[in-house]
């Protein structure tokens, strides 16, 4: 009866669309315009979140525009799998170099993120529909 309920592409849904909250509006807050990159977030990538053996600025570009990217393609849930694992090693990142105390955080990002890596987008995704199978309700 529950299943009927939560069937599996509405829990893949609200994984996406939660997850990709988190990471947009992660995103939205180190641009102005539509991505023109703040002077604080070049400031923010060379000290609190330098990371080893890349330079901040290419840092701040890559991080800025992966949490613009990965998440609108896991909303529409399109290359679900590629931008569930981009996203999932952008967050083992953070973990190791920048937030390592911020583990439980980091947890609740992983257990939204680990499904859509094994189970994909799900029958309400645009990986589905392009798959040629029906979507289904």
């Amino acid at each position: 009866m529950i299943q009927r309920l939560l069937p599996d592409a509405l829990l893949l849904l609200v994984a996406r669309v939660a997850v990709a909250a988190v990471f947009f509006l992660s995103g939205r807050t180190k641009v102005t315009g539509f991505l023109e990159l703040k002077p604080s977030t070049y400031t923010l990538f060379r000290s609190e979140y330098a990371l080893p053996l890349i330079p901040p600025d290419w840092a701040a570009h890559l991080a800025t525009y992966a949490e613009h990217l990965f998440p609108v393609l896991l909303v529409v849930g399109l290359l679900t799998r590629p931008a569930a694992a981009a996203l999932l090693v952008m967050t083992l990142v953070i973990e190791v170099f920048v937030y390592p105390s911020a583990w439980p955080v980091h947890l609740t990002w992983a257990g939204l993120l680990l499904p859509l890596l094994a189970k994909g987008g799900g029958a309400w995704s645009l990986d589905r529909l392009l798959s040629g199978k029906r979507l289904s309700l």
